[in-house]
């Protein structure tokens, strides 16, 4: 199986990293600063389940890329999608599979209109990694979780061919025949812990230790919950205490990658993330305070660092 991997940061490093290593045809779909780098560095690996050294990973970029794969992996941050949809173009054949790795929902959207709905696949990752600054990708945990299906449900050939291809590699890998309801459990979750840990400037302990901390967040996952019931896709009662139960854990260091994004004055996926749920809950006529409130908290932000960085 011929597998482009859109981009070599930490998800597409390690994913693609970790499926070139078990003797997969893996090419890296890269800018010319990154594809520089991994030609004289290699990618790397630090991982505590296992690091990996890979010499001088086969990469490409847009202006070469001039063949069809059988399986394209999409792994960039959801500002960068648009431009990623025009690069990977020319590597969607008839035939060909995409497995978007990105968070929330909107992105079928956009690469269905490119690609048509038959060749999207749902999908999704569970994993804490960040590109360090000599471009090694660092494995914070031990959670590397990769799930995939036809948002279908069935259990179609080209699905069955993707997990065979994953089997082998150094991470878990599930098909899934309930691929779109994963994705909105997900979504829920990380929408809950994105929007509090950003609007409260705080990982999950902090902000429960204190007066009203606790239910603010139960109240912002409540408003995800809400949305998830009223658009069909309710999660189980069981990924909900699960939830509960990681979003009020005492001492926490937990908090969500946007955060971090948002400190160090970075880009977020304030409108992937958190305005595309709210605007999907408006429109069922839902009132959602605290998804509002962590929505104008993020817009305010990117307008204050847009204004900044055309002074």
């Amino acid at each position: 199986m011929k597998i482009l991997m859109v981009g070599a940061g930490a998800i597409g490093g390690y994913f693609g990293g970790r499926l070139l290593e078990s003797g997969q045809h893996v090419t890296f779909l890269v800018r010319k600063r990154r594809a520089d780098r991994l030609a004289r560095s290699g990618l790397v690996i630090r991982s505590p389940l296992g690091d990996a050294s890979l010499p001088s990973p086969p990469t490409v970029q847009a202006h070469a890329l001039d063949q069809p794969f059988d399986l394209v992996i999409v792994s960039c941050k959801a500002y960068h999608l648009p431009q990623v949809i025009d690069d990977m173009a020319p590597a969607v054949g008839a035939d060909t599979a995409i497995l978007p790795l990105l968070n929330g929902m909107r992105h079928l959207d956009l690469l269905e209109a490119r690609f048509g709905a038959a060749r999207v696949l749902g999908g999704q990752c569970v994993i804490a990694a960040t590109l360090d600054d000599e471009g090694t990708v660092r494995h914070l945990n031990r959670s590397h979780g990769l799930t995939f299906g036809e948002r279908d449900g069935s259990r179609s050939t080209r699905v069955q061919g993707i997990a065979q291809a994953m089997s082998k590699a150094q991470f878990e890998s599930r098909l899934s025949g309930a691929i779109v309801q994963d994705m909105w459990d997900k979504w829920v979750f990380l929408a809950s812990l994105a929007g509090i840990t950003c609007l409260m400037r705080a990982p999950v302990g902090d902000i429960v230790a204190t007066p009203g901390g606790m239910q603010a967040t139960l109240g912002l996952l409540d408003d995800c919950r809400r949305v998830a019931e009223a658009t069909g896709h309710l999660p189980g009662e069981a990924v909900l205490q699960r939830a509960r139960s990681v979003l009020t854990e005492q001492a926490s260091t937990l908090s969500a990658s946007m955060m971090r994004d948002l400190e160090q004055g970075g880009a977020v996926e304030a409108d992937h993330v958190i305005g595309d749920l709210l605007a999907r809950g408006e429109s069922c006529g839902l009132d959602l305070p605290m998804l509002r409130l962590a929505y104008a908290h993020l817009k305010a932000y990117e307008s204050r660092r847009s204004r900044s960085a055309a002074s």
